[in-house]
């Protein structure tokens, strides 16, 4: 008998913005009403910008060039949500989540994974912000509103456009 197959708790969070001040947020589709921006875990040997790829590419149908993607050398440790725990092996209650983005036209089309998300929306970064149930992913496109308007809350640096 096999054991479950348990997800590793380690993931990716990628901004996806059109360098004009907008990000595109994802709705998912259980549980409705929480957006965010890309997401997803590593696999079995896998690297995060590996994972960051391969997740952008699955959730949006989008193919990023490697060299489009910016590693924010960002890590974030957050506590899993109740409801998600049951994904990871007993007693794993932490998540490490690595920061990425890519600039890419507001034009790109955008082929959601039914499977996991529902709707899709193009927003000004600040409402993007609000409307993202993720601390962690308001935080990544307040950082990023803040370095487009020329500009840098405290305590962080730029992220690499």
């Amino acid at each position: 008998m096999s054991s479950p197959a348990y997800k590793r708790p380690e993931s990716v969070l990628v901004v996806l913005h059109d360098g004009q001040g907008r990000a595109l947020m994802l709705e998912r589709v259980s549980p409705p009403g929480f957006w965010q921006s890309v997401t997803g875990s590593l696999e079995e040997g896998e690297a995060p910008f590996a994972t960051a790829l391969r997740e952008v590419a699955e959730e949006t149908g989008i193919l990023l060039a490697p060299e489009e993607l910016k590693d924010w050398h960002t890590q974030n440790e957050y506590e899993i949500y109740e409801h998600w725990r049951h994904r990871y092996a007993p007693g794993v209650t932490r998540n490490t989540e690595h920061v990425f983005s890519a600039r890419i036209p507001a034009v790109s089309p955008v082929c959601l994974s039914a499977r996991e998300h529902r709707a899709y929306r193009w927003l000004p970064l600040a409402e993007a912000a609000n409307l993202a149930f993720s601390p962690s992913n308001r935080e990544a496109l307040l950082r990023l509103a803040a370095e487009t308007e020329g500009r840098l809350p405290e305590k962080l640096t730029a992220p690499p456009l």
